[in-house]
């Protein structure tokens, strides 16, 4: 009788979660030299592995290298047919197996070794040649593959992967790396736009609408059709804002049956609004659209007014 295909699925993500949380046992004294030897490296770190632990080994690279750690991913058969002369005296290399065995393995271990580069291992295995002769051991062994023949690397590779995070992650604490200097490395897309874009990019563009206080009602909604925002700012003489009036405030207003032809901007206005200065993220004018379920912003400085920003705008720049 065939499993069905959720109960495979199950499976398949619990034996890798269970992979994920043994882990934690291999977190010792090992790890935290390894940490210590990236840290100190005056070079980059060399990252190495063959078939499916060459695939993670890139991807360690690219997480080393966007978060602040510079590092080159060589795969283990080319640097034995001549790669590996990238490899400098100041690198420290990672090389990465589930078995520890690989013929390719056996073959570059002792060339670092005599290159005297420090040699981090990455194994599943460790009586393995890999994990005997590292100068240090991070250990990934699992239990059993999430392949029903427990021959297809999944759990390993998964606990891989999750041991190069580990060591990213460390040593982006250590050495303080924040969300500025993060964005310097993801300048492009919409994590750029997250960390790079502000108000003042996005406000400019848009028309300004504003009232005086003593305006009547038809001025302030000639003044919201003609600027098409949906929203009007009350200022003074100075520019201070004063408030705001959106076509929410017009509609109840109109429910409430109040004398139309006496109403003036300051009848009607919403005294002290929510708003955003123009150097702040556009990603926390999103946040305060949200949680306020507003769909206009306005752009202030110093209570001085200077621009609405509006969803739409937010949408327009995929951070929706």
């Amino acid at each position: 009788m065939h499993l069905s295909i959720s109960t495979i699925a199950k499976r398949t993500i619990e034996l890798e979660a269970q992979a994920i949380s043994g882990l934690s046992a291999f977190i010792n004294a090992d790890f935290e030299k390894a940490v210590a030897a990236i840290q100190s490296c005056k070079g980059r770190v060399i990252i190495s592995g063959i078939g499916k632990s060459a695939v993670i080994a890139q991807k360690i690279v690219a997480t080393f290298n966007s978060t602040g750690t510079p590092a080159i991913f060589l795969h283990a058969a080319d640097a034995i047919h001549g790669d590996i002369g990238m490899m400098q005296q100041d690198d420290v290399a990672i090389i990465i197996s589930k078995s520890g065995n690989s013929p390719e393995i056996k073959v570059l271990v002792p060339i670092i070794k005599n290159f005297g580069n420090i040699l981090i291992g990455m194994a599943g295995n460790i009586d393995s040649y890999l994990a005997k002769h590292s100068d240090i051991l991070l250990n990934t062994t699992v239990d059993q593959e999430a392949c029903p023949n427990n021959l297809a690397p999944t759990s390993s590779t998964t606990a891989q992967l999750v041991m190069g995070d580990a060591l990213a992650v460390v040593l982006m604490e250590l050495k303080g790396f924040n969300s500025d200097d993060f964005a310097k490395f993801h300048p492009g897309g919409t994590l750029g736009k997250k960390l790079y874009l502000r108000v003042s990019d996005l406000y400019k563009d848009n028309e300004k609408p504003q009232v005086f206080p003593n305006q009547t009602l038809k001025q302030v909604i000639m003044e919201m059709t003609k600027k098409r925002l949906g929203v009007t700012a009350v200022v003074d003489n100075d520019n201070n804002l004063l408030g705001i009036i959106t076509d929410g405030d017009l509609r109840r207003m109109l429910e409430k049956g109040g004398s139309i032809d006496a109403a003036t901007a300051a009848d009607i206005m919403t005294i002290n609004p929510k708003s955003i200065g123009p150097g702040e993220l556009a990603i926390d004018a999103l946040d305060i659209l949200r949680k306020k379920e507003i769909t206009q912003l306005v752009v202030a400085e110093n209570g001085k007014y200077i621009g609405i920003i509006h969803l739409h705008d937010l949408v327009k720049e995929g951070l929706i």
